[in-house]
């Protein structure tokens, strides 16, 4: 057997973590590519895949060369419960791509789900799923597996997006497999298991929640969050201060938009010149945002297929930017062209929600939405203050509007 992991670099503390796992001849004379990040049951099923395939030998595979990513053999700190551990490691910084791609698009776009859900993980699904088909595709893989559960999101987005860029794969799922299922039935079995095979892993009877992190969002969910009378606890935030405790004196920011696109932020006063690149941009948002206790909220969210959940999510950079492209868009568009463009950001919002980003419907509403932030072009003056932002000023090429907020 073969296997390789790809974790996106993390040069800052939020950055995008996404992990590969490569298994070779899970059935004869097939491969798999499967996905792990991180969390627990992706760590778990990476072990019990050795279980199930247990006559088989590992072969190592040539290393997977590509540019910008770094190659190293036999470094993972997973092992199998026979000892063996993957063969490959493969380094991939896609932050830019992810940060251009798809989260610029949602700004410019407005998405929003359920009128408070910036939809981070939900982004971040299509963005790994490019990366997932394109190694499998390299590497002759006719199977792709994950480690979502059976009553999430992430199983829809994962597989109609394989289905979508890879029609002919097939798809391992372990946690709708019943050998998997019987001997994993909960989080402490999962947590045991670990314990006993000597697998340091990010969830501990301590911190009994699930944590999804990338370079826009911290999502926390499961454990002692299913209890909706249960407040988050104060230790569960990692991204952002608690806005009680935020610094008593503001910043304030000047953000500047073109064609709905975020080019470039400065703090006003400061030294510093703007920052233009896109994941600079979007890494001191997220920086100075938490600083201030921006971006949190406490939902219960109506999943695709029929649950309700509840989710905590930290997404201060991006709060930030949907609150001043919202405003800037109030100015630049007009009226009935602003409501049909409202109507399709619900509806892409939806869709993207749900795994259909790579759909033809979700495509078209896309373009459509492109199209609309032709004139959307201007600066907004924000200012952050204990979890709260205000915008004072916009500015579009040819109107100035000053506001006094009081």
């Amino acid at each position: 057997m073969t296997t390789a992991y790809e974790i996106m670099s993390q040069p800052f503390k939020y950055s995008m973590r996404i992990a590969y796992h490569i298994a070779g001849d899970y059935y004869p004379d097939n491969r798999i590519y499967a996905r792990i990040h991180g969390d627990l049951k992706q760590k778990l099923f990476e072990i019990f895949s050795y279980e199930i395939v247990a006559g088989h030998e590992i072969v190592p595979s040539r290393p997977i060369q590509r540019p910008g990513n770094v190659v190293d053999e036999g470094t993972s700190s997973s092992s199998s419960g026979n000892g063996k551990k993957p063969s490959v490691v493969v380094i991939e910084d896609l932050r830019q791509r992810f940060v251009e791609h798809y989260v610029w698009t949602a700004v410019a776009a407005g998405l929003i789900y359920e009128s408070r859900y910036l939809l981070g993980t939900s982004l971040a699904r299509p963005c790994i799923t490019e990366g997932l088909v394109r190694l499998a595709e390299e590497e002759d893989a006719s199977y792709i597996a994950h480690g979502a559960t059976g009553k999430g999101n992430d199983q829809v987005r994962f597989e109609l997006s394989c289905y979508s860029l890879m029609p002919t794969v097939q798809i391992l799922a372990p946690w709708r497999m019943e050998k998997f299922t019987s001997r994993f039935q909960g989080r402490q079995n999962l947590l045991q298991y670990a314990s006993n095979h000597g697998i340091s892993v990010p969830v501990t009877p301590k911190e009994p929640w699930s944590m999804d992190a990338n370079l826009m969002h911290i999502s926390y969910e499961s454990g002692i969050l299913e209890n909706p009378a249960h407040p988050a606890p104060a230790e569960l935030f990692q991204m952002t201060s608690d806005p009680q405790k935020a610094p008593d004196s503001p910043t304030r920011l000047e953000i500047k938009f073109e064609k709905g696109i975020p080019v470039s932020v400065w703090v006003i006063g400061g030294a510093a010149p703007p920052i233009v690149d896109p994941v600079s941009m979007l890494i001191f948002l997220n920086q100075i945002g938490g600083e201030h206790g921006v971006g949190r909220i406490d939902i219960v969210e109506n999943r695709f297929i029929g649950l309700k959940s509840r989710g905590v999510y930290e997404t201060p950079g991006c709060t930030i930017l949907h609150a001043a492209h919202v405003d800037l868009e109030t100015f630049c568009l007009d009226r009935e062209v602003l409501r049909l463009k409202t109507y399709l950001a619900n509806r892409m919002a939806d869709y993207v929600y749900n795994g259909f980003w790579f759909s033809p419907e979700c495509q078209f509403v896309r373009d459509s939405i492109a199209l609309s932030q032709r004139h959307v072009t201007g600066w907004v003056h924000v200012q952050l203050y204990k979890g709260s932002g205000e915008w004072p000023l916009w500015h579009k090429p040819s109107v100035i509007i000053v506001m006094i907020t009081v």
